[in-house]
């Protein structure tokens, strides 16, 4: 039985309503909540979560717990096994789109659209004290997510807290015509915009198309993003890390702006070779006067 069945079976025998009348300020309100709902309403305007596409996962403070304990479920349900297991997320908390659910409706109803979920002590099961109504489901893909946060937690020192998932048009365009190689499209969206190189100095991964959802597509990812901020997966979306949701968005929408303006461009000359480009002697200019760490092997 794999997560989504799981967390069905699990989740039909309903949770507890919240406690009943608390005082503080109610999930909704917390600053972290008005963040990622936020997010949601913003990837949505652009056009990048078409029908209920596309994911996001913050992971709590202690204090942002803390906060919103007393309007948790009273007697939660019960543990959703994840199929993976991680010892540096025992015991966290994330914020969650639910399965099903879609971006746009998360302003209008939080708490259907969004769920709360504890990660047991062990590390390989969660469970919803929060959010998601009406039988919601954390998204199908919490297990990637959950995989990557671990990973994320190991190579930035705790600070990255954000995945998010969506589908931009001209950066899933791209995957349909250029190679599938991390360099070749890195190189392409470095050149197409002055500011990308200080955005992601380190490039993008790229992975192969793979069935979504699943634990091979996770792993892939997971691997990548322990050298990437960003990972685009071929003939479907683009994967973010940040460590808050403006640095999440931000990395998204500046990809998603270059490849946009790549794509224009060859459009303008034909297919042909540009004019003008960037040279790498620049990038390396913009590297040095910034002070960025960036990929050498990317650079001729």
């Amino acid at each position: 039985m794999g997560f989504f069945d799981s967390a069905q079976d699990v989740i039909d025998k309903g949770v507890s309503t919240a406690k009943g009348v608390v005082s503080g300020v109610a999930v909704e309100r917390q600053p972290f909540m008005k963040g990622f709902v936020r997010l949601c309403a913003d990837g949505w305007n652009q056009g990048w979560h078409e029908r209920n596409g596309g994911n996001l996962t913050y992971r709590m403070t202690d204090g942002e717990v803390a906060d919103c304990r007393p309007f948790f479920y009273e007697n939660p349900c019960n543990w959703i096994p994840l199929g993976v297991q991680a010892d540096n997320l025992r015991g966290a908390y994330f914020a969650v789109t639910g399965a099903g659910r879609y971006m746009r409706n998360v302003p209008l109803d939080t708490a259907k659209n969004v769920g709360i979920v504890e990660i047991n002590p062990e590390g390989n099961a969660c469970r919803i004290v929060w959010g998601l109504k009406d039988g919601g489901k954390p998204s199908s893909e919490f297990p990637s997510h959950f995989m990557i946060h671990s990973v994320r937690v190991d190579v930035t020192g705790g600070s990255s807290r954000v995945l998010y998932h969506a589908h931009p048009i001209n950066v899933v365009a791209l995957t349909s015509v250029m190679p599938l190689d991390a360099r070749t499209i890195t190189r392409t969206l470095w050149k197409a915009m002055t500011e990308c190189i200080i955005a992601f100095p380190k490039g993008v991964g790229v992975l192969p198309w793979m069935v979504p959802g699943g634990a091979e597509i996770a792993m892939a990812t997971s691997e990548l993003m322990k050298t990437y901020d960003a990972v685009i997966w071929a003939q479907h979306g683009l994967f973010c890390s940040g460590s808050d949701f403006d640095s999440a968005f931000g990395l998204m929408h500046t990809i998603e702006k270059a490849s946009d303006i790549y794509v224009r461009a060859r459009l303008l000359n034909g297919g042909g070779e540009f004019a003008n480009t960037i040279s790498d002697e620049g990038l390396r200019a913009i590297a040095r006067n910034l002070g960025l760490g960036i990929n050498e092997d990317f650079l001729d």
